[in-house]
């Protein structure tokens, strides 16, 4: 739960100071010194919900991108980590692809205008820019691609990221970019894939990126990981991270959102993994009402679990489903706009979240660095921009421009009288026995 009273007020107040210092994301001659979180969209008026959305966006962004784009990153962003934990090798492609999963709609989004289209405009550029630096071999932000395990999970959230926005980040790449992401990418494969878990997510996602590339796949780190991944199925929407279930929200985190963007890759006509993907939405579907249910009337939501750190990321299910259009029927966008809005504000104005130059910090509701995992370090904590997936949607959507409504908890803490709810019908053998051969 957010602090309350006046420390509370003051953190708003300042976030909103912030916000109205500058209209959009600074140049790349920002000067050395000047905290980045001034550098954001205006203000936003009461009630209006995506301009707070975008400098939120932004506020969280700003540090990564602008930094990357000088080719500073590594020198400026700070490493938090658990005491006695080695992350500096690993936390900056961390911050970067994990940033760019969730940035990756919103600067694809259609019918933008004014001060939002200007920052969208200045977004993409420094994108294009970031990826050189983070992918050529001589930049001093060259990322590190092959050491240890952890940047096959980071190369994965980078290539999710282009896959949800191909037309505006990788399209217009120059050759010499487009060639160093795909090496960077064709590199992880020497990190070995392990077949317990929901890592076979990453490999796969990887893969498919390099497929929608153009580039030659390797069958056991795509099809064979997705096909691991769908036997794993628990029921009512979920799935086991490996053989077992899990109660932490990796299915939001990772196992449902990338199976959605692999298989939409995979699923081409005629293809075994057609019939499956309807499946999985199928799923995704009722997990999406699950995560809507999960927001307390106040905004608040469960630590429940591994990697709480990763904040309103928690959420990124819930947010691609409304980002594509496919929530449950019963399950309103306006009501997952104020129900998301309300977490967001939760924890992004709880004091401690970002440290004095912009940078986020390890916690959940404020700075709590006894919650990180080993494996948790600054860069980890970007996958909170998932949870900003509807920015995809242009603001005439319904998502952005129906009135404000009481999400499900809201509704039944007030006494509204509304149906039961009940748990998905069992669909594991449904279409899956034909893609497990």
């Amino acid at each position: 739960m957010a602090p309350s009273g006046s420390k509370n007020l003051k953190s708003r107040r300042e976030f909103f100071k912030a916000a109205a210092a500058a209209g959009v994301l600074g140049s790349l001659a920002l000067p050395l010194g000047v905290p980045a979180q001034t550098n954001m969209t205006p203000a936003p008026q009461p009630g209006d919900d995506r301009a707070y959305w975008v400098a939120v966006l932004n506020r969280i962004a700003t540090p990564v991108l602008e930094n990357l784009a000088r080719r500073e990153l590594r020198a400026r962003m700070p490493v938090e980590a658990r005491p006695g934990t080695q992350r500096a090798g690993v936390t900056h492609l961390e911050a970067f692809g994990r940033l760019l999963a969730g940035l990756a709609p919103w600067l694809g989004a259609p019918g933008l205008t004014g001060s939002e289209l200007v920052s969208q405009t200045k977004s993409i550029e420094l994108v294009h820019t970031a990826l050189d630096a983070a992918t050529d071999p001589q930049s001093p932000d060259f990322m590190n691609f092959t050491r240890e395990g952890q940047p096959l999970v980071d190369a994965a959230f980078l290539a999710q990221g282009l896959l949800r926005a191909p037309q505006v980040l990788w399209e217009p790449l120059a050759p010499r970019v487009k060639q160093q992401v795909i090496a960077a990418l064709k590199s992880t494969r020497t990190i070995a894939t392990p077949q317990s878990n929901n890592w076979v997510m990453f490999a796969a996602t990887v893969e498919a990126a390099l497929h929608h590339f153009g580039e030659a796949t390797v069958e056991t780190r795509l099809e064979g990981c997705v096909r691991k991944m769908l036997g794993w199925y628990a029921g009512d929407g979920a799935y086991g991270d490996g053989e077992f279930f899990h109660f932490d929200y990796y299915n939001s985190f990772v196992i449902q959102p990338m199976l959605l963007d692999v298989l939409g890759e995979l699923a081409q006509p005629g293809s075994l993994f057609q019939k499956p993907q309807a499946t999985v939405r199928q799923r995704a579907r009722r997990y999406a009402e699950v995560q809507e249910r999960l927001i307390a009337p106040d905004g608040t939501f469960p630590s429940l679990g591994r990697s709480t750190c990763y904040r309103f990321g928690a959420f990124q299910l819930l947010a691609q489903m409304a980002w594509r259009r496919e929530l449950p029927a019963e399950v309103k966008p306006a009501q997952v706009r104020c129900a998301l809005t309300a977490v967001i504000r939760r924890m992004i104005e709880a004091p401690g979240t970002f440290d004095a130059q912009g940078w986020l910090q390890l916690g959940f509701c404020g700075h709590q660095p006894a919650l990180a995992e080993t494996y948790i370090s600054t860069g980890s904590l970007y996958l909170c921009a998932v949870g900003l997936l509807p920015l995809g949607l242009p603001p005439t959507d319904e998502f952005w421009s129906a009135p404000a409504a009481r999400w499900t908890s809201q509704k039944l803490w007030s006494g509204e009288n509304l149906p039961a709810d009940h748990a998905l019908a069992d669909v594991k053998a449904v279409d899956v026995p034909a893609v497990l051969k």
